[in-house]
């Protein structure tokens, strides 16, 4: 029959065999099946039994007859489905992180597991630990970068992590230097992350730099006005809260990141590009899974930015959200 094309689906080459079988004869009976699959009647009666679960044939009647369920809506179901199983599975991928700490107790002494606060030399040494980091943030981000403009490398090996993070639904919060949205690659990459569901704010009175994962674990360089000298990483410690609780108030101080240049500051003209998007998939498609995958983002992240959006129409339900999104002009 030549290469199996519903295999990403679960679905094996005789079962789909028989699958393609009903929808070339709808209505007619398993009879001599087996036969033509050249196979015993058990094996066949195994391979509808297990189509009729996953929903691509439905149930036998009086007559012994077997229908095929509509493509469209059978490949609908077993997206969601397989979306779901691989949502579940990216879940405990990131809940790992407790096997990296039972591999470095294999170790001993030498290199034993951080402990409330851990010494980090030099660049690369900081960097490869962010990006662990950021690899396993399950819940949230946060972020006070006063830098001036973020260099093509810079951005080139942030956007994958920051991309990544946002996909699976991880809120990231960014405090950034108002003097770095004069740079247009910084600013332009600033306003990506926006439209992907980041929150940055910007600020023009700090020098303040941390990074703060999932509030457990918080970093500091030893000399915010030269990284390279090394950082100080703390774990679940009363230093984490102390952070947390400096974040916060930069955070309060902080301004909304303003539009770009050209972007009207109106309220008819507000939406960023993804908040857009999300209007138009409540109003077009039913079923929050649908409105996630046209998006490209996860379910959770979909549902948060729709919770932002009912907020802030100052609507009660999905329903009057769009209804007074009609009245504005946003859609």
């Amino acid at each position: 029959m030549g290469e199996n094309e519903m295999a990403v689906f679960g679905v094996s080459d005789a079962e789909e065999e028989v699958y393609r079988h009903f929808l070339r004869n709808p209505g007619t009976t398993a009879d001599d099946l087996h036969l033509l699959l050249h196979t015993d009647p058990g094996q066949a009666r195994a391979r509808i039994g297990r189509l009729q679960e996953l929903g691509l044939l439905q149930a036998e009647d009086d007559a012994r007859r077997i229908t095929p369920v509509d493509p469209e809506t059978a490949l609908s179901r077993l997206i969601d489905l397989r979306l779901h199983a691989l949502h579940q599975e990216l879940q405990r991928i990131t809940r790992s992180r407790h096997v990296i700490d039972g591999l470095r107790a294999e170790q001993g002494a030498r290199t034993p597991p951080p402990q409330g606060i851990e010494q980090l030399e030099g660049l690369a040494q900081i960097r490869n630990r962010i990006d662990d980091l950021a690899f396993f943030a399950r819940d949230e981000i946060l972020s006070v970068e006063p830098y001036t403009r973020l260099s093509p490398e810079n951005i080139a090996r942030s956007r994958p992590l920051d991309l990544r993070c946002l996909r699976r639904g991880v809120k990231i919060r960014n405090i950034v230097s108002s003097v770095a949205l004069q740079d247009p690659p910084t600013a332009a990459y600033l306003r990506e992350l926006s439209e992907h569901g980041a929150s940055i704010r910007v600020t023009a009175d700090t020098t303040e730099r941390l990074l703060v994962y999932d509030r457990r674990a918080a970093l500091v360089p030893l000399d915010p006005r030269d990284t390279s000298r090394g950082a100080l990483l703390a774990h679940r410690s009363g230093l984490v809260s102390n952070i947390i609780a400096l974040f916060e108030r930069i955070w309060d101080q902080a301004e909304e990141l303003p539009p770009a240049d050209g972007e009207s500051g109106s309220a008819r003209d507000s939406l960023s590009a993804m908040e857009r998007r999300v209007l138009v998939a409540m109003c077009t498609v039913g079923k929050d899974e649908a409105g996630a995958r046209e998006l490209g983002v996860s379910v959770r992240t979909y549902r948060r930015h729709v919770a932002e959006l009912m907020q802030g129409l100052g609507a009660a339900s999905r329903a009057q959200a769009a209804l007074l999104a009609r009245e504005r002009g946003w859609i």
